[in-house]
């Protein structure tokens, strides 16, 4: 049967900004009944049928034909600027050293890195032995396993105890779901383990021939089984060494850094639990470390010693215990590093001789030295207002060396090496910006932005020299605000090209993250989740009573749950936005949530909350962006997807822009584009990411005035 769209679309009445987009007719999907009723609430959800490719796969032509619709129209809407993308693509691609190399990474008698090739896409995984002088080993020309296809990302890389034998996993379709292959290192014979659904990577016991990988779930994608695999052996005798029962929990397998370990780690959002088992007795019991309590998390650092456990037991900013090797129960725990309310306690990095301790303080990422023979504490300094510092690179347990990564707004990503020892540091590597880069021409500073519950919230901003607090620039504003996760600050190459032009960028660190502490997420989640909303609200507010920017000038933009915030900040306040753009939006909270079927939707019910729980709906309903759409005006929407998204189905963004469609009163322009290749993370190329930050810059500048 011939596709149309003259069954599934109505045309639009409305018209756009005729001086900056053409006059086109934006497609308008069709309406179906279809009725939610939970908790004695009734509600009609009249594009629920977007939700068929999703359940139906290639039988269903009519959710494609209409994605297919609205990227004409996008396409259609920003041919203009088609010049101007391409110029923005070559200028941010030419500040990109295509011929590159990473920082050589010592582990186990080799030096590993990869590198890039000039005009090539992807990358070559490479070791030395030895020494940097020897011949080079190429172990995965990704370049050449590329071809052909429209998507393709290798990951694990995990290489045998004996150095002769690699894993690795492909995805191949975007949607996370890795197979593992094995490559012999001494013939180069490559062998499809048959090993489908993984997370991409393997563990490997130090007997050279058994693995240990997490198998997901192939519709939900849920982490629900460690299973073991003996080299040699069909796939399909596979043992089964753990299920994970709690749908909450995401699981996976690791082996401590002086390799006499092999944990397995169960996770939600609230509580955690680890078992180990000795890597020389592949075939043993794992044994429980200790048993998962409510409202506990726990991370396990093992030394040759004892075991150190990073937790939040009676510690809300988390702590570090210590236990004896054989006796793991939380009845053995005695502080090593006690609980610090103004200090969170992030992660240990572990040596012979030293411990590194990750903290945050003041918004702050820290790095403190200890001396495990002195007890002496040494802390990093660094000295620019906002920047990013952490642990780099560092496989190796019987080294003084340690590696971290610094960036800042304006300082490029550079990699440093600290003797532990002599305090002497190293610049081994700084991202070179091809064309010339000077940090003196722009400045960056940290702001507070005042909540309207008295929260202050910090601001990490930066701009050209020479940008006039005079409220007639146009600003970025940027954010996430979900799962603890801390947008820190640092720096972007692409975004000179926001920069040059006039704009400034911002970071907002709102409530949901963690910069500010553990408390700073707790109060950002749940039943707090509008914090982070209204602190991106009042950021927004802050810049434009600062004059830093105007109404007329301010855009926004977040991706994934900070696509949720893009949906939630456009219905709470419309009018303070000039454009939003919104990647791979969860903006269906509710639908999804109760939707078990959804990849990924029972992890997160310790995040946003289970709406099978009536106080947990009504909250949730109260600010889902889809489920909030008025007859009211909306501010310039640049919104995108990906068919395969594993993490946010397609159909969330699509029903999303259809309702809105239909319900604002406003001539503004509102775009949808659907990666039909990709999913969550975009294209997977080096180059290829670089066209859709043309893109969503192209929308700003048209909305600016800016064409050159």
């Amino acid at each position: 049967m011939k596709k149309i769209y003259l069954g599934l679309l109505v045309m639009s009445a409305s018209t756009f900004q005729s001086q900056k987009f053409p006059d086109m007719k934006a497609p308008v999907a069709e309406k179906q009944e279809h009725i939610r009723e939970i908790h004695g609430d009734k509600v009609n959800d009249p594009y629920y049928w977007m939700i068929d490719y999703f359940k139906k796969g290639k039988d269903s032509t009519k959710v494609v034909d209409y994605l297919k619709a609205e990227n004409t129209y996008w396409e259609g809407m920003m041919k203009d600027t088609e010049p101007f993308r391409e110029k923005l693509f070559q200028e941010m691609k030419a500040k990109i050293k295509e011929k590159d190399e990473s920082v050589p990474v010592f582990r186990n008698g080799y030096y590993y890195y990869t590198r890039t090739e000039t005009g090539k896409q992807y990358f070559k995984y490479c070791r030395k032995k030895a020494t940097l002088n020897a011949p080079e080993e190429i172990l995965l020309d990704v370049d050449q396993l590329a071809v052909g296809h429209p998507y393709y990302a290798a990951s694990g890389f995990s290489i045998s105890p004996d150095n002769m034998k690699m894993i690795y996993g492909v995805d191949d379709v975007s949607r996370r779901q890795y197979k593992l292959f094995l490559k012999d290192l001494s013939t180069g014979k490559t062998t499809d383990l048959g090993i489908k659904n993984t997370t991409g990577s393997a563990i490997w016991a130090n007997d050279n021939k058994t693995i240990f990988y997490t198998s997901k779930n192939p519709e939900t994608l849920l982490t629900e089984k460690i299973c073991r695999h003996t080299l040699g052996t069909d796939s399909s005798k596979d043992v089964m060494v753990y299920e994970e029962k709690d749908k909450t929990n995401y699981i996976g397998a690791e082996k401590s850094k002086n390799q006499k370990f092999i944990m397995i780690y169960s996770q939600a959002t609230t509580s955690s639990e680890i078992q180990y088992l000795d890597a020389n007795d592949p075939n043993g019991t794992f044994k429980v470390f200790q048993p998962r309590i409510k409202d506990v998390l726990y991370d396990v650092t093992a030394l040759e010693d004892k075991f150190l456990i990073t937790t939040n037991k009676d510690a809300l900013n988390f702590k570090v215990v210590e236990t004896p090797l054989n006796k793991t129960g939380v009845e053995n725990w005695k502080d090593f590093i006690p609980h610090r309310k103004e200090v969170l306690m992030q992660g240990i990095s572990e040596f012979k001789n030293y411990l590194v301790f990750s903290e945050r303080q003041n918004g702050l990422s820290q790095l403190v030295i200890y001396d495990r023979k002195t007890g002496k504490k040494e802390f990093l300094k660094f000295e620019e207002a906002a920047y990013t510092v952490s642990p780099s690179g560092n496989p190796e347990y019987n080294t003084d060396n340690f590696r971290f990564g610094y960036t800042s707004m304006i300082t490029p990503s550079s990699q440093f090496e600290q003797d532990l020892k002599t305090g002497k540091r190293t610049l081994l590597k700084q991202q070179e910006v091809l064309g010339g880069y000077n940090k003196e021409n722009y400045t960056t500073e940290r702001l507070f932005a005042t909540a309207k519950d008295g929260t202050r919230i910090p601001i990490s901003i930066v701009y050209k020299k020479g940008f006039k607090r005079d409220g007639s620039n146009p600003l970025l504003l940027y954010a996430y605000g979900s799962y603890g996760n801390s947008m820190d600050a640092g720096f972007s190459s692409t975004r000179l090209s926001l920069l040059d032009r006039g704009f400034a960028f911002a970071i907002a660190h709102i409530r949901g993250g963690q910069e500010m502490g553990r408390q700073w997420y707790e109060d950002g989640k749940m039943m707090k989740k509008k914090n982070t909303f209204t602190d991106f609200i009042d950021c927004g507010e802050y810049l434009v009573k600062e004059k830093y920017t105007s109404p007329k000038h301010l855009y926004a933009q977040g991706g994934s749950a900070g696509g949720l915030l893009m949906g939630a900040v456009a219905n709470m306040s419309p009018n303070l936005w000039n454009g939003v753009i919104s990647q791979v939006p969860f903006v269906d909270v509710i639908n999804t949530m109760l939707d078990t079927s959804i990849p990924l939707t029972t992890n997160e019910y310790d995040e946003w909350g289970n709406p099978n729980n009536k106080d947990a709906y009504l909250y949730m309903k109260s600010y889902s962006p889809y489920e909030n759409i008025e007859k009211k005006n909306y501010p310039n929407l640049l919104v995108t997807t990906g068919l395969h998204d594993s993490q946010v189905q397609y159909f969330e963004p699509a029903k999303w822009v259809a309702k809105l469609r239909d319900m604002k009163t406003d001539k503004n322009v509102l775009l949808l584009k659907t990666d039909m290749d990709y999913g969550h993370g975009g294209a997977s190329g080096r180059f290829d990411y670089l066209k859709d930050i043309a893109l969503v810059y192209a929308f700003m500048f048209k909305l600016e005035g800016i064409n050159k």
